[in-house]
């Protein structure tokens, strides 16, 4: 039995599936950034990416079950052949559309068109930003980020997101710590973004960084990888269990495979009777019965406040 599972035990916690809301799509690992914390290892060279077959068979079945939020991710899930397949689609059945965004993308010539197309779709996007001072950015998430990320912010702001469209921003700790209060780090961000950059957002979200593939590497390069896992155990909050994103989200790859949550995709934790379960053979009520596969990389996602794709959870 793994930590996380004995620790949902003594707490007497259970972990269920409750009512289905968000088909998170993770299109491929291309990107065009090469972050420390990226728990997908994505980046320029990959080329592990949804082909036009699957992407139509993802996007019937969004069609026959109309979930309420689509959540495009990757990689850098603009770089996708489908993504805007994946947007319309989507609205065009009323579901609420979310585009996972590093802003760097924006700044490429061939991705310049993104501002005005998922304002036109009324697309959210949930941006990456780890900090508001561009050393900080730059450390994280290579040379010169910091600088295209706040003309990008710029670009988005100027056909309304952030005060008529919902622009959402992501912040990740730098190194192996947990990320402070939400609330009060939002109110930092806004007042240091408005001010510096005249920037303005809708919210912001917190995201513990999980021991899982490029971040897990440098924990143990590190030699922090005993001392992390040990505070990510002695944080953890069982108040948080019933908002863990698990819950309510399948999350596929970009073969179309079912797993629980994009972590766990990482670490191909799909057991459905020895075989590999695929988007269009289920209908949301098929995961009904089926258990929620946890390992300790879930502690990250209950430690202190919570984290989820969707931010702090208490």
């Amino acid at each position: 039995m793994n930590s996380f599972q004995s620790l949902l035990e003594k707490h007497r916690v259970p972990l269920r599936r409750g009512e289905f809301q968000t088909l998170q799509i993770n299109v491929g690992r291309k990107c065009n950034q090469t972050c420390t914390h990226c728990h997908v290892d994505a980046g320029p060279n990959r080329t592990e990416m949804m082909d036009e077959a699957t992407a139509l068979k993802v996007g019937a079945w969004i069609v026959r079950h109309r979930p309420s939020v689509v959540d495009i991710t990757g990689g850098a899930p603009e770089l996708s052949d489908h993504f805007r397949y994946f947007v319309e689609t989507a609205r065009s059945v009323g579901s609420h559309v979310i585009d996972r965004n590093n802003l760097t993308i924006i700044e490429t010539k061939s991705h310049a068109y993104l501002p005005q197309y998922l304002a036109d779709h009324r697309v959210e996007v949930v941006a990456s930003l780890p900090c508001y001072l561009e050393e900080n950015v730059d450390a994280q998430r290579g040379t010169d980020v910091f600088r295209k990320s706040i003309s990008a912010l710029r670009k988005l702001n100027a056909v309304g997101y952030g005060t008529i469209l919902p622009l959402t921003l992501v912040f990740n700790p730098i190194g192996p710590k947990l990320p402070p209060d939400q609330a009060e780090l939002e109110a930092d961000y806004k007042d240091e973004l408005q001010s510096r950059y005249g920037i303005v957002f809708t919210r912001l979200f917190t995201i513990t960084n999980l021991p899982i593939a490029r971040f897990a590497a440098d924990l143990r390069q590190g030699g922090h990888w005993d001392s992390y896992m040990e505070l990510l155990s002695n944080s953890f909050n069982p108040a948080t269990v019933s908002g863990l994103m698990c819950r309510s989200t399948i999350n596929i790859g970009w073969q179309g495979e079912v797993f629980d949550c994009d972590f766990n995709q990482m670490l191909r934790m799909q057991l459905w009777n020895g075989k590999d379960l695929y988007l269009w053979d289920i209908t949301p009520e098929t995961l009904e019965e089926q258990p929620i596969l946890t390992g300790n990389h879930c502690l990250g996602c209950s430690a202190g406040a919570g984290s989820s794709c969707g931010g702090a959870l208490s």
